[in-house]
């Protein structure tokens, strides 16, 4: 009687879906919802009050920024693997050890907004909207790339995210010309202009400065210092390293740039500045980056392994962020190595595509010149080789 009624039961409970252990884990942790923390007070420069020194963090967006940080910083090292294989070819600029920039930028303001950064731009492609699987299919030159192949490294796009530009410093007039189209247009949006400390000496950076100023323009000048301008130590580049402060006339605040929840805030801070109609501001992020300036780089010739060791060992973006949320049981050590091993996969699947995926057709490399114009011929490398462009 009692082997017919447990073989009943295991009956009964075979056409029951199981949910996997590690969810039965999860769904029978008692997390809390949200947790405050303390962030680092911003230096301020022409501004009397600044961002705040506390801020809430719910479970919903730690994980977010979690998994956000953690495929950034994946898809780098994978991009630095296939590039050691040759898959990718020329210029490939990393991002890893700055997850907590691009990460927290866009935490700080609308979809709607717009970005645009230096060549430096694999992570800022991951939090606007692209895939990693379009991204590194990208880098290897392949059909399914975001830029159909035809971009590379520097030259990624998708909805209002303007690259991805290769000229050092190139990409700052650019943004206060999209700021001035926010402007004329009148659409309470703004624009992010992302640019490296290697860039700060530029003339181009002073007279967008000034015309920004000048014309009141919602944008928020953003100077990535991971403290190397390629080689450079900013101390040996820079009369004055206080970049923040670059903009004379035009307010700035200094954040640290390794704690996603100081760029959270701080980018709040100077977007409700800039839709209030107060003009342009200065944002600069203190950070550091593993990789060296690009894959030709080594990173250690003009900076010890000692010191990307510290940096990594205390001040690492994705650490500080995963053990704030299990000191306050935001998540759980289990929960987060899970993620982890979901982001493995999707960069592996990715890297797998990317690998595999055809590249571009000859005939294709005309096209896409111009958004909107009827076909016509592109010369090719000498005159009797013509190409058709098409939109």
């Amino acid at each position: 009687m009692r082997k017919l009624l447990a073989a009943a039961v295991s009956l009964a409970l075979s056409g029951v879906p199981q949910k996997p252990a590690s969810r039965v884990l999860v769904a029978s942790c008692n997390y809390s919802k949200d947790a405050s923390f303390e962030i680092k007070k911003c230096d301020l420069y022409r501004l009397e009050d600044g961002p705040p020194v506390t801020t809430v963090l719910t479970r919903e967006d730690g994980l977010k920024y979690y998994k956000m940080m953690q495929t950034i910083r994946r898809m780098e090292l994978k991009a630095d693997q296939l590039y050691k294989q040759k898959f990718i070819r020329g210029f490939c600029h990393l991002c890893d050890g700055q997850e907590a920039c691009c990460v927290g930028l866009e935490a700080g303001i609308n979809p709607t907004d717009h970005v645009i950064t230096s060549y430096r731009a694999h992570g800022f492609c991951c939090t606007r909207g692209l895939s990693a699987r379009s991204i590194l299919a990208e880098l290897t030159g392949r059909r399914g790339g975001c830029a159909k192949g035809k971009g590379g490294s520097m030259h990624m796009y998708c909805k209002n995210f303007y690259g991805g530009n290769g000229i050092v410093g190139a990409q700052v007039p650019l943004g206060a010309g999209i700021a001035l189209a926010c402007k004329y247009e009148g659409s309470n949006e703004i624009a992010l202009t992302v640019y490296g400390d290697g860039a700060v000496n530029q003339g181009q950076v002073s007279e967008a400065y000034n015309m920004a100023a000048l014309w009141k323009l919602p944008c928020i000048f953003i100077c990535e210092n991971n403290h190397y301008g390629m080689g450079t130590a900013t101390e040996r580049a820079s009369a004055s390293t206080d970049y923040y402060k670059r903009g004379n006339f035009i307010p700035g605040l200094r954040v640290d740039g390794m704690d996603v929840l100081c760029v959270r805030e701080a980018t709040k801070f100077a977007a409700d500045y800039c839709r209030s109609g107060k003009g342009p501001i200065v944002m600069e992020l203190l950070m550091y980056r593993y990789h060296g300036h690009s894959m030709s780089d080594p990173g250690v010739s003009y900076r010890t392994r000692k010191e990307i060791h510290n940096v990594r060992s205390k001040s690492d973006p994705i650490m500080l962020l995963k053990d704030r949320m299990v000191n306050k049981k935001l998540a759980s050590i289990e929960e987060l190595k899970e993620i982890d091993v979901e982001v493995r996969k999707e960069i592996d699947d990715a890297a797998q595509f990317a690998t595999t995926d055809p590249e571009p057709p000859l005939e294709e490399i005309g096209h896409h010149i111009y958004s909107s114009s009827p076909p016509f011929e592109v010369r090719g490398a000498n005159p009797w080789i013509k190409f058709k462009s098409i939109n």
